[in-house]
């Protein structure tokens, strides 16, 4: 899993909004002592967000160092150690917070996203996020959801298409909308969002790569299977509104390609993770 390309300018925005112009607390502490600390979790986690705490120690302080326990996309359990720290206290003193908040983040992303994963584990669907991320938090939260099992859908509006019913008033039906699709963006996935049976057979007829089935009953929702699987021209289906953990299994074996969840990274609560200083050592010599 390679994380974004722009992980040193998010966290540097992270750290510009905390630190400002210099921590005043940890100025208190003698500039030359140096410490050891240690990050754990309180209760078992997907671990996400190591490019991340990585970065803000070496923005903050290139001295301290990290030995990981584990890597992202491990599974851990409540009390499991994930990395021990080493260096000038100020510095990890000042980069505590900013560390623990990608952490906490991405890993409760990539927790949610593994449990989902795990709910259709067997069916042959895959679990995809969506646009609803925290804002600033696009690309992070998109590389936790990887890190969780899951995959991503589009990053934006600028790297796939996807046709709403907004999107097609405006254009005056499906058919118009996915040929201006085509002829605007060739080589782009375009995908076109249905609400009803009626609205799919257009858009099969229309050819996009992909039909989003908004809010459709199971039932409707399997019929949608057997319809796209007997067209001349058969498209990925993919399964969206109203997605949660109890319901997604019943949506998978319907047949789907791609079940998407919003909640993955709108609908998180950070994982419990403790970050302890564990004493300062002598200096070097």
């Amino acid at each position: 899993m390679h994380p974004p390309a722009d992980v040193e300018q998010v966290v540097a925005r992270a750290l510009a909004e905390d630190v400002g112009t210099g921590d005043l607390t940890a100025a208190l502490v003698p500039a030359h002592a140096t410490a050891r600390a240690r990050i754990v979790t309180r209760e078992a986690a997907v671990l996400a967000g190591r490019p991340y705490a990585e970065a803000v120690f070496r923005q903050v302080e290139p001295r301290v160092r990290l030995r990981w326990q584990a890597r992202d996309g491990d599974r851990l359990e409540s009390g499991a150690l994930l990395c021990e720290l080493e260096g000038p206290a100020r510095g990890l003193l000042t980069g505590e917070r900013t560390a623990l908040n990608f952490l906490q983040t991405l890993s409760a992303t990539a927790t949610a996203t593994a449990r989902y994963v795990e709910a259709v584990a067997g069916t042959g669907c895959t679990v995809l996020d969506t646009r609803k991320t925290l804002p600033g938090l696009r690309l992070p939260q998109k590389y936790a959801v990887r890190c969780g099992g899951g995959r991503n859908h589009r990053l934006g509006l600028y790297d796939g298409i996807l046709v709403k019913e907004n999107h097609i008033a405006a254009a005056g039906s499906i058919a118009a909308a996915v040929a201006a699709a085509r002829a605007a963006a060739a080589g782009v996935v375009v995908e076109v969002e249905v609400e009803s049976l009626a609205e799919l057979d257009e858009a099969l007829e229309a050819g996009p790569d992909v039909v989003m089935l908004d809010d459709f009953t199971l039932a409707d929702m399997a019929l949608a299977v057997q319809v796209n699987r007997a067209h001349r021209r058969p498209v990925k289906l993919e399964a969206s509104g109203g997605v949660d953990l109890g319901g997604i299994r019943r949506i998978a074996e319907t047949g789907v390609d791609y079940v998407s969840v919003g909640g993955l990274t709108k609908h998180i609560r950070a994982i419990d993770l403790s970050m302890r200083i564990e004493g300062t050592m002598p200096p070097r010599p």
